[in-house]
């Protein structure tokens, strides 16, 4: 019998430790078919972070393809995607660290394609009819001036042509069935791919280069996602036109909107390769859509239009791609961490084909996330996933209300995801609730909200962050003398304006988040360069406004403690935004921490480094709260720490 005890909120001993959670954790990425075999990429924070590919053959036996020293990702847009691509068995992909294309056959070595050099590649398509790739390539051989990107094919000689440039990004570059018609997306500063591109087409000559490109969709107030090729031929996509993105057919000139709903077919293209929806066969669509921060797995029949959805028991679902009969995806629920998912699309049956975690913690341990809607600001509703603190093993001392981490998304174009995250638990099952924010100018909720956020970051997003916290004081769940806001990227940026700027939070820590936005513009990479137009306004008219909405010139407000994490390797948001911070809290006498990271870029990958970041930030809380823990963990020192009293 399981004997109770008692302590306090936050010091509860949890099984889901630091350890654990790195022990046998991978991030899985970028499906693949190639006949019966299904491809992968896991990164793996044993190996240091390295991305390796992974094959399931179709007789369930499972292997790595990609042998140790090479590492399948790309830097394009820094933030990657589109690494590799697997045609009649071969494997082409881009190798992190020397940045070049390789060719693999079965069973043999990676050959490099192309030469040493300053490109990156990314958005691999094989065209086999000519012997290519065609591909995004990025050139950075100019490091005074702005990365130039183009659409390229790499011939097996390693070759290459630039097929299409002009413009600042390109994208999706997808041959019809017959090769005869390039498709592709493209967009220009200062837009992002969510707030508006075009969708081009061009024909391919003999020689294989394009001719009478043309835009047939989108401009610079729609959104085009994830063009396709049916296997007949005709072109779709998604767009946002209506303030949803849906579905849409191009035949003979006409576009036809397959499936109106208001719901997101959709997502914002942070990464290469992006997919929520694939042909099962040459009339059949199966795909992910959203409503309300869920996901639900559908398919549509192009020739009758019919829809159906598939009754799978999963709540988060990307990555979708297909053949006839089957569907292979990215799925996880509040009970299953995200996984490589097959469904058998005729009986509907699931199959788990590889999970991120080997591990299994007892459901007894797990908070359930909470859908919650609650109000903010000019009498709008905001959206987050609440998760109790729970530990079968502890109850609070009677009259103690938990402590509460309010959770902020990168992005800001990001959302919430419900599907099982240790990390999270790690905290809830220590006795810390957690709220994930989906503020407005998240996804999943339409076009309308996602612009919640245009020209008001650091101001919208905050709000949105004290509000939920204020909401579930109100409603008597959290401490408000011990409100915690932490984030990463974008959301580290909102917890260093929510301390600077709102009285709200005891303690908050800052993942690579941006402190001054002035500098920031000229210092990150080119994808994001303008980003801030749409998010404060154009620079440098609006240098003022960008001033005003930089935490680091209002230090003196900041006076909860804070920690700092940050890659020195980060190219999306520099290490002198958070070394400004850490300087601006050393003068000013605010307690705080400053860990930085060797060899670790926007998002930390190895797992001695995100085992020493989850004890860190607990060891941060049990100082500043004065927590007596139940258990052996690294400390981190504050500088400025207060003098216990007595």
């Amino acid at each position: 019998m399981t004997v109770t005890r008692t302590a306090p909120y936050g010091t509860w001993r949890s099984p889901i430790s630091s350890d654990l959670i790195v022990s046998e954790a991978v991030s899985l990425t970028a499906i693949v078919l190639d006949g019966d075999d299904t491809y992968w990429i896991e990164s793996r924070p044993s190996e240091g972070g390295r991305s390796v590919l992974v094959r399931r053959h179709a007789n369930g036996e499972v292997s790595d393809v990609t042998p140790p020293g090479y590492n399948v990702r790309t830097r394009v847009h820094e933030y990657g995607g589109g690494a590799y691509t697997v045609s009649r068995g071969i494997v082409y992909f881009s190798n992190f660290d020397d940045n070049r294309l390789y060719r693999q056959a079965p069973g043999s070595e990676p050959e490099p394609i192309t030469a040493e050099s300053a490109y990156r590649y990314a958005d691999l398509v094989v065209d086999e009819a000519r012997q290519r790739v065609l591909c995004v390539r990025e050139d950075h051989s100019h490091p005074d001036s702005e990365a130039d990107n183009t659409i390229v094919a790499v011939n097996l000689d390693g070759s290459e042509r630039v097929l299409i440039s002009g413009n600042n990004f390109y994208s999706n570059p997808r041959l019809s069935p017959d090769g005869a018609t390039l498709a592709y997306l493209t967009w220009n500063h200062p837009n992002m791919p969510w707030d508006g591109t075009e969708l081009w087409t061009a024909s391919v000559a003999g020689d294989g280069s394009p001719a009478n490109a043309r835009r047939v969709a989108g401009g610079t107030g729609e959104s085009i996602f994830q063009p396709e090729w049916s296997p007949v031929g005709h072109l779709v996509f998604a767009s946002d036109r209506t303030g949803w993105w849906n579905l849409y057919r191009l035949t003979d000139g006409e576009i036809e909107a397959l499936h109106p709903m208001d719901a997101e077919f959709g997502a914002p293209q942070w990464v290469f390769g992006m997919t929520t929806y694939a042909f099962a066969d040459r009339n059949t669509v199966v795909g992910s859509l959203s409503r309300h921060g869920t996901n639900s797995l559908y398919t549509l029949n192009l020739d009758s239009g019919s829809f159906r959805m598939i009754d799978v028991p999963y709540t988060s679902i990307g990555g979708v791609v297909a053949q006839p009969g089957r569907a292979v995806v990215l799925a996880g629920s509040p009970t299953e961490p995200l996984s490589i998912v097959q469904i058998d699309l005729p009986s509907q049956s699931v199959q788990v084909l590889r999970r991120s975690t080997g591990l299994s913690v007892p459901t007894e341990y797990l908070s359930p996330p909470q859908a919650i809607e609650f109000p903010t600001e000019n009498g709008l509703t905001a959206h987050a996933l609440y998760y109790p603190p729970h530990n079968p093993d502890y109850r609070a001392p009677a009259g103690e209300l938990p402590p509460l981490i309010v959770s902020v998304h990168g992005g800001p174009t990001g959302s919430a995801s419900s599907t099982l995250n240790l990390s999270t638990q790690f905290w809830t099952s220590r006795g810390f609730g957690v709220i994930d924010v989906n503020y407005g100018g998240s996804t999943g909720y339409g076009r309308e909200y996602r612009d919640r956020l245009k020209g008001q970051w650091g101001v919208v997003d905050v709000d949105d962050a004290v509000n939920a916290a204020r909401y579930l004081v109100e409603r008597g769940v959290a401490d408000p003398d011990r409100l915690i806001i932490h984030g990463g990227s974008a959301g580290g940026y909102t917890t260093l304006a929510a301390l600077a700027f709102r009285d709200a939070f005891a303690a908050g820590t800052s993942y690579f988040g941006i402190a001054d936005l002035d500098p920031f513009v000229d210092d990150t990479h080119k994808f994001e360069s303008r980003y801030t137009d749409g998010l404060v306004g154009p620079y440098p008219e609006a240098k003022e406004l960008y001033r005003e909405r930089s935490p680091i010139n209002y230090i003196d407000q900041v006076t909860s403690p804070v920690l700092l994490f940050q890659g020195l390797d980060d190219k999306v948001v520099p290490p002198n935004q958070a070394e400004i911070m850490a300087h601006g809290l050393r003068a000013r006498g605010t307690p705080f921490a400053y860990i930085a990271y060797e060899g670790e870029g926007h998002g930390f990958r190895r797992a001695e480094n995100i085992k020493r970041t989850l004890d860190g930030e607990l060891s941060f809380y049990a100082q500043v709260f004065n927590l007596p823990l139940q258990e052996e963990i690294e400390a981190i020192e504050l500088e400025n720490a207060p003098t216990p009293a007595g």
